[in-house]
């Protein structure tokens, strides 16, 4: 069997074939691992932002729970000091 003189082009070509679908492969692979990525840490910058909105908004509540409070009972306390003063005299 003779030997044809193209085998070692044909070669070249088959090998940088194989290695350009490896490179490729790893391109693939890296693209998707990055967007994963990106996808978690986008996720947990948004997870963030949303918590933090809610115990701001928590916290508002609370503070306008309590001086509602606050001003209830000094309503009270003001009413029933007037009414005392009003039957002393």
């Amino acid at each position: 069997m003779f030997l044809s003189p193209f085998s070692t082009l044909s070669f070249i070509k088959i090998s940088s074939l194989k290695a350009t679908s490896i490179f490729l492969l790893i391109l693939l692979i890296k693209s998707n691992l990055l967007r994963i990525k990106g996808g978690l840490i986008g996720a947990l910058f948004a997870l963030i932002l949303i918590s933090g909105i809610l115990v701001s908004t928590g916290i508002t509540l609370g503070s306008l729970f309590y001086a509602y409070k606050l001003r209830t009972k000094n309503n009270n306390s003001i009413d029933s000091e007037q009414n005392i003063e009003a039957i002393n005299i």
